[in-house]
Protein backbone atom coordinates (compact mmCIF):
# COMPACT_ATOMS: atom_id res chain seq x y z
CA UNK A 1 0.00 0.00 0.00
CA UNK A 2 1.03 3.46 -0.84
CA UNK A 3 2.27 4.76 2.47
CA UNK A 4 0.08 8.29 1.57
CA UNK A 5 -2.76 6.56 1.41
CA UNK A 6 -4.22 6.86 5.05
CA UNK A 7 -8.56 6.07 4.28
CA UNK A 8 -9.78 2.61 4.84
CA UNK A 9 -9.04 0.05 2.75
CA UNK A 10 -11.40 -1.93 1.01
CA UNK A 11 -10.89 -5.83 2.17
CA UNK A 12 -12.03 -8.51 -0.51
CA UNK A 13 -14.60 -11.53 0.51
CA UNK A 14 -14.64 -14.57 -1.69
CA UNK A 15 -17.95 -13.17 -3.12
CA UNK A 16 -15.88 -9.80 -3.87
CA UNK A 17 -12.50 -11.13 -5.04
CA UNK A 18 -13.04 -11.39 -8.69
CA UNK A 19 -14.64 -7.44 -9.07
CA UNK A 20 -11.32 -6.66 -7.18
CA UNK A 21 -8.79 -8.73 -9.45
CA UNK A 22 -11.04 -6.99 -12.32
CA UNK A 23 -10.80 -3.62 -10.78
CA UNK A 24 -6.55 -4.11 -10.24
CA UNK A 25 -6.38 -4.88 -14.19
CA UNK A 26 -9.15 -1.44 -15.15
CA UNK A 27 -11.83 -3.36 -15.82
CA UNK A 28 -15.11 -2.50 -13.64
CA UNK A 29 -17.40 -5.33 -13.60
CA UNK A 30 -21.13 -6.02 -11.57
CA UNK A 31 -22.93 -9.16 -11.30
CA UNK A 32 -26.04 -10.16 -13.48
CA UNK A 33 -28.91 -12.52 -12.90
CA UNK A 34 -28.66 -15.47 -15.08
CA UNK A 35 -32.59 -16.52 -13.89
CA UNK A 36 -34.36 -13.15 -13.77
CA UNK A 37 -31.89 -11.17 -15.83
CA UNK A 38 -31.46 -8.42 -12.32
CA UNK A 39 -28.39 -6.62 -12.35
CA UNK A 40 -26.80 -5.62 -8.65
CA UNK A 41 -24.01 -4.31 -7.49
CA UNK A 42 -21.68 -4.79 -4.62
CA UNK A 43 -21.08 -8.67 -5.43
CA UNK A 44 -23.47 -10.86 -3.17
CA UNK A 45 -23.71 -14.75 -3.27
CA UNK A 46 -27.40 -14.48 -4.02
CA UNK A 47 -29.24 -12.22 -6.43
CA UNK A 48 -31.06 -9.59 -4.60
CA UNK A 49 -34.00 -9.81 -6.75
CA UNK A 50 -34.92 -13.72 -6.78
CA UNK A 51 -32.12 -15.07 -4.43
CA UNK A 52 -30.73 -17.14 -7.02
CA UNK A 53 -27.34 -18.30 -7.13
CA UNK A 54 -26.80 -18.05 -10.94
CA UNK A 55 -24.87 -15.06 -10.90
CA UNK A 56 -22.75 -14.16 -14.00
CA UNK A 57 -20.23 -11.46 -14.11
CA UNK A 58 -20.27 -8.86 -16.64
CA UNK A 59 -18.09 -5.78 -17.74
CA UNK A 60 -19.23 -2.42 -17.63
CA UNK A 61 -18.36 -0.31 -20.69
CA UNK A 62 -16.86 1.82 -18.09
CA UNK A 63 -19.72 4.76 -18.77
CA UNK A 64 -22.21 6.17 -16.82
CA UNK A 65 -24.46 8.79 -15.81
CA UNK A 66 -24.64 10.90 -12.23
CA UNK A 67 -27.90 9.67 -10.81
CA UNK A 68 -27.38 11.41 -7.42
CA UNK A 69 -24.27 13.43 -5.65
CA UNK A 70 -23.59 14.89 -2.07
CA UNK A 71 -20.54 17.31 -1.82
CA UNK A 72 -18.88 15.89 1.31
CA UNK A 73 -17.81 18.99 3.97
CA UNK A 74 -17.14 16.98 7.13
CA UNK A 75 -14.65 13.73 6.56
CA UNK A 76 -16.48 10.10 7.59
CA UNK A 77 -12.80 9.00 8.63
CA UNK A 78 -9.47 11.47 9.52
CA UNK A 79 -8.05 9.89 5.92
CA UNK A 80 -10.49 12.18 3.69
CA UNK A 81 -9.78 15.05 5.70
CA UNK A 82 -7.25 16.63 3.04
CA UNK A 83 -9.89 16.09 0.00
CA UNK A 84 -12.44 18.21 1.64
CA UNK A 85 -14.67 19.35 -0.31
CA UNK A 86 -15.04 16.38 -2.28
CA UNK A 87 -17.99 14.82 -4.85
CA UNK A 88 -19.68 11.47 -3.43
CA UNK A 89 -21.88 9.88 -5.91
CA UNK A 90 -24.70 7.08 -6.88
CA UNK A 91 -23.32 6.74 -10.80
CA UNK A 92 -25.98 5.05 -12.58
CA UNK A 93 -23.53 2.57 -15.46
CA UNK A 94 -25.41 2.12 -18.87
CA UNK A 95 -26.23 -1.37 -17.95
CA UNK A 96 -28.74 0.20 -15.13
CA UNK A 97 -27.14 -1.17 -12.31
CA UNK A 98 -25.89 1.61 -9.61
CA UNK A 99 -23.50 2.20 -7.93
CA UNK A 100 -22.04 4.60 -5.15
CA UNK A 101 -18.35 5.92 -6.06
CA UNK A 102 -16.53 9.21 -5.93
CA UNK A 103 -16.70 11.93 -8.95
CA UNK A 104 -12.95 13.05 -9.35
CA UNK A 105 -11.43 15.66 -11.87
CA UNK A 106 -14.12 18.91 -11.34
CA UNK A 107 -14.69 21.16 -8.54
CA UNK A 108 -16.84 20.06 -6.37
CA UNK A 109 -19.35 23.19 -6.90
CA UNK A 110 -22.97 22.33 -7.01
CA UNK A 111 -23.78 25.24 -10.18
CA UNK A 112 -21.07 22.56 -12.19
CA UNK A 113 -22.71 18.94 -11.53
CA UNK A 114 -26.10 17.82 -13.07
CA UNK A 115 -28.00 14.43 -12.34
CA UNK A 116 -27.38 12.79 -15.70
CA UNK A 117 -24.22 14.08 -16.62
CA UNK A 118 -22.02 11.74 -18.09
CA UNK A 119 -19.23 10.22 -16.52
CA UNK A 120 -16.49 7.54 -17.13
CA UNK A 121 -14.61 5.38 -14.91
CA UNK A 122 -11.27 5.72 -13.61
CA UNK A 123 -9.24 3.71 -11.05
CA UNK A 124 -6.70 4.93 -8.25
CA UNK A 125 -4.60 2.34 -7.47
CA UNK A 126 -4.96 2.24 -3.61
CA UNK A 127 -2.72 -0.76 -2.81
CA UNK A 128 -0.62 -3.99 -4.73
CA UNK A 129 -4.30 -5.47 -4.84
CA UNK A 130 -7.19 -2.47 -4.37
CA UNK A 131 -7.52 -0.17 -6.95
CA UNK A 132 -11.05 1.71 -6.60
CA UNK A 133 -13.08 2.91 -8.97
CA UNK A 134 -13.68 6.33 -9.73
CA UNK A 135 -15.58 8.36 -12.20
CA UNK A 136 -14.69 11.74 -13.83
CA UNK A 137 -16.77 13.54 -16.41
CA UNK A 138 -16.78 12.00 -19.80
CA UNK A 139 -14.66 13.90 -22.68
Amino acid sequence: MSPEYTKPVPVPQPESDHYWEQAKSGKLVFQKCSDCDSVQFYPRILCVACSSRSLDWIESSGKGTLFTFAIAHVPPHPGFREDLPYITAIVELEQGVKMPSQVIGIEPDPDLLHIGMPLEVVFEEISESISLPKFRPAE
